[in-house]
């Protein structure tokens, strides 16, 4: 595959992006409740929604702006990808030092404001590669979310709170830790996960910076000289002048110019029409900002927002679901069964039906990791042993479509995991092979869907692109549309799970994402692998056509 260090690069800023977001997720439930130990767990659920969709919600608002802004010259891909590398790194840091819930909410959402790395990096990866290896190369990104999916959970519950994760070094007595521990890891227990993710956001775009070649055809760079004070006195000094001896300019230009005979200027004006077209680079021509809504693109469009939602949904309703109680109690956070009455117990813990019961696995940050780290290791799995065979053997369109009828699988067996035996006792966390078999069961479903799903949605928004001139904008559009609906996923799904885990039934919330999945599944029909270039504009037509006959000429059949 050409180009493999600049691949790497562009791989390089997905993972520290997914690292930041799957690290977060981890001990983003039990931050909130460390925010306010008083409130319930419905009340937990629907913030948990909220941080996660406050990161995407302000995508949707700047997505298609930092695509357009990839698309002007004097800007570039390279420029926005490492404005949001630096931008959610501060993000992360203001995360970790948080002390409330809205100051989270805050630096969630100016991350999300700042971060147009999804389109620029997908651009990117589409202008470096020959189309023939765009399956391959695009291969990369979903790798680099598995690989994230591994290392951020895992190391993120091993830091939060280490000054008793790790006694011997932060700990009272310890190495860095004085009399009482570190203070300020005391004060802000989850600030060192964080840390990490900002630590390698920021190292990444260092490495965007020196080593990145920008692929933005006519970049030009940017003229910082004219925010100079000394060169805007200057020109405006320079503008005076012109001013006032326009008039004389302008008489002596006109006699000027009539010295040229007709005959001497008509030679001239055949010269540039003889030269120019074959020595001159034609300006590149931009495709209107109305006529990129073709009917591929829309239904595209379509196909992304629903996996996004229910992938957003997953997300929350995943981390939710490990971390609640194995005997729920409406309206008690927390709550031990032992401290309630027995009718209490026998009306509300107990399993009532098939479908309605309200419990969870009671998981610890550190296993809630474990847990998630096991999205990652399967992903990494499949996507280099079974992706590269299916999708040569069956193609692009039918891996897209025939994956997406396993979210709903996934979705409507998740919260019998539940109700599998466990080795410990409520309310202890649920441990033993039967609940981790079911787990990975269940992750095996949804990772094995997403591994084929995700890069094919990828290729496909950049296929739908009817002009090459639009590219950028394309995926900015893309973006927000994900943004947006990665929003309403998290925040829906924890509504959903809290309404229905207070009125005793922990799987309605999994079962309307289920039935979400399902209609995606039919729209997907409706989406085709278009050519990247279907509108061609004045010009461009007779260019192809010559292209077309020189390549010709030269095959020999």
């Amino acid at each position: 595959m050409p180009n493999k260090v600049q691949l790497a690069i562009l791989a390089g800023s997905r993972f520290v992006d997914f690292f930041q977001m799957a690290a977060l997720q981890t001990y983003m439930v039990h931050q909130l409740k460390s925010f306010d130990p008083t409130l319930p767990d419905v009340t937990i659920s629907h913030q948990a929604g909220v941080l996660q969709g406050a990161f995407t919600a302000a995508q949707i608002v700047t997505s298609i702006l930092w695509g357009r802004t990839a698309d002007q010259p004097t800007v570039g891909r390279k420029m926005v990808l490492n404005i949001g590398l630096v931008g959610t790194g501060i993000g992360c840091i203001g995360v970790g030092f948080s002390k409330t819930y809205g100051q989270a909410v805050f630096w969630r959402l100016m991350s999300g404001a700042i971060n147009g790395t999804v389109g620029s990096a997908r651009t990117m990866v589409a202008e470096r590669t020959p189309k023939p290896w765009h399956p391959r190369a695009f291969l990369l990104l979903p790798a680099a979310f598995n690989v994230a999916n591994v290392l951020g959970p895992i190391l993120s519950g091993m830091l939060v709170n280490p000054v008793y994760g790790f006694p011997m070094w932060f700990g009272p007595g310890g190495t860095f830790g004085g009399a009482d521990g570190v203070g300020w890891m005391r004060a802000y227990p989850y600030a060192l996960a964080n840390l990490i993710s900002a630590t390698l956001l920021m190292g990444e775009a260092i490495i965007v910076h020196f080593f990145l070649e920008e692929t933005l055809k006519g970049k030009r760079p940017m003229d910082i000289s004219r925010f100079d004070p000394v060169h805007l006195v200057r020109s405006a000094y320079t503008q005076v002048v012109n001013a006032k001896s326009r008039g004389y300019r302008l008489i002596q230009e006109t006699q000027r110019q009539g010295l040229l005979s007709n005959e001497e200027r008509s030679i001239e004006m055949d010269g540039l029409a003889a030269t120019g077209d074959k020595n001159e680079p034609r300006p590149v021509q931009i495709l209107p900002f109305r006529r990129i809504w073709t009917p591929n693109v829309l239904w595209t469009l379509l196909s992304i927002a629903i996996f996004d939602f229910h992938m957003g949904a997953f997300a929350n309703l995943w981390i939710l679901f490990l971390a609640t109680p194995r005997e729920f109690i409406p309206g008690v956070s927390d709550a031990a069964p032992d401290d309630l009455p027995l009718p209490i117990k026998d009306e509300q813990l107990a399993v009532r039906s098939a479908f309605k019961f309200a419990s969870g696995l009671a998981f610890p940050p550190p296993t809630i990791g474990f847990a998630m780290a096991i999205i990652g290791f399967i992903g990494v799995a499949l996507q280099f042993l079974l992706y590269p065979w299916a999708n040569g053997r069956f193609g692009l369109m039918r891996c897209f479509r025939g994956s997406l009828f396993l979210f709903p699988a996934a979705y409507y067996l998740a919260p019998y995991i539940a109700l599998l035996p466990s080795a410990s006792p409520p309310p202890s966390p649920a441990s033993g092979s039967a609940v981790w078999l079911g787990i990975s069961f269940v992750l095996l479903l949804q990772v094995s869907a997403r591994t084929f799903a995700l890069p094919a949605s990828i290729i496909l928004l950049n296929n739908s692109s009817p002009h090459p001139s639009v590219l950028a904008t394309i995926h900015g559009i893309g973006q927000a549309c994900s943004a947006t609906f990665r929003t309403l996923g998290p925040v829906l799904g924890g509504y959903w799970y809290g309404l229905w885990t207070e009125r005793g039934i922990v799987g309605m919330a999994w079962w309307f994402t289920g039935s979400v999945a399902a209609v995606g599944c039919v729209a997907s029909f409706w989406v085709r692998n278009g050519s990247g270039h279907e509108i061609f504009l004045p010009g461009e037509e007779g260019e192809l056509k010559e292209g077309e006959t020189g390549g010709g000429s030269g095959d020999g059949r």
